[in-house]
């Protein structure tokens, strides 16, 4: 299975387990300093990862590189988010081998690039759950430009699904599959994240398996994450 489709399927897998993470991911703006997010979905030995992380926390800027000196901490920081093991480390015994990875960063070229060969060039415009062209059964061009829907600030409220696609503000997106030998015995991870990034505060951990769904908080004082039984 290509990584893209398992971290589509993370996805996929969290909304059906519950169908309130949508709204509850949009509403996280999404996009606050400090605070990143992954989602981890497990398909039998399959197990894929998805990272989203604002672009402050890992370079310190969250515009287009342009200096020489940008660009330099920009390449350095796509070559260690391709490199997840250096970020968090899986329980030895489930015999996890990274298959493949990519990171992007949102107002980099090869990160339209990107979108464009494994999402189609219609991606943005229905990205998540809805489109931009109408909201909860209602056409979005009625409504009064992009200020305000149902008590929500647009930029906002799909900001959480489009944060580092517009605006001032831009993210790194990486992502992860690792195969498995024994899946089971994966019981604990443990993040040297905060390490590598000292602008970074937490890390939101979603976990999706067919047991179900649980979510921790990770922070440089408590780095580590108990699976427990969600992977038996």
């Amino acid at each position: 299975m290509r990584l893209i489709n398992l971290c589509a399927l993370g996805a996929a897998s969290t909304l059906l387990i519950n169908p309130a993470f949508a709204e509850q991911r949009r509403e996280l703006g999404a996009h606050v300093h400090g605070h990143s997010v992954l989602n981890m979905a497990v398909d039998g030995n399959k197990i894929g990862f998805d990272l989203r992380a604002p672009g402050a926390d890992i370079v310190g800027f969250e515009h287009e590189a342009k200096s020489e000196a940008d660009k330099k901490a920009l390449n350095e920081a796509k070559l260690l988010l391709r490199s997840p093991l250096e970020l968090f480390s899986l329980t030895k015994a489930a015999g996890c081998k990274l298959s493949s990875s990519f990171a992007h960063y949102t107002k980099d070229p090869d990160h339209a690039e990107h979108h464009k060969k494994h999402h189609g060039p219609g991606h943005d415009k229905n990205h998540g759950d809805h489109g931009h062209s109408k909201h909860k059964g209602h056409d979005h061009d009625k409504h009064d430009g992009h200020a305000k829907h149902e008590g929500h600030d647009h930029d906002k409220h799909h900001g959480g699904e489009h944060s580092g696609h517009q605006g001032d503000h831009a993210e790194f997106h990486a992502g992860y599959e690792f195969t498995c030998a024994a899946p089971k015995k994966l019981t604990q991870i443990t993040f040297s994240f905060f390490k590598e990034f000292k602008n970074a505060r937490e890390l939101e951990v979603t976990v999706a398996t067919a047991k179900g769904q649980s979510k921790f908080e990770v922070t440089a004082a408590k780095p580590t994450i108990d699976l427990g039984t969600l992977m038996q």
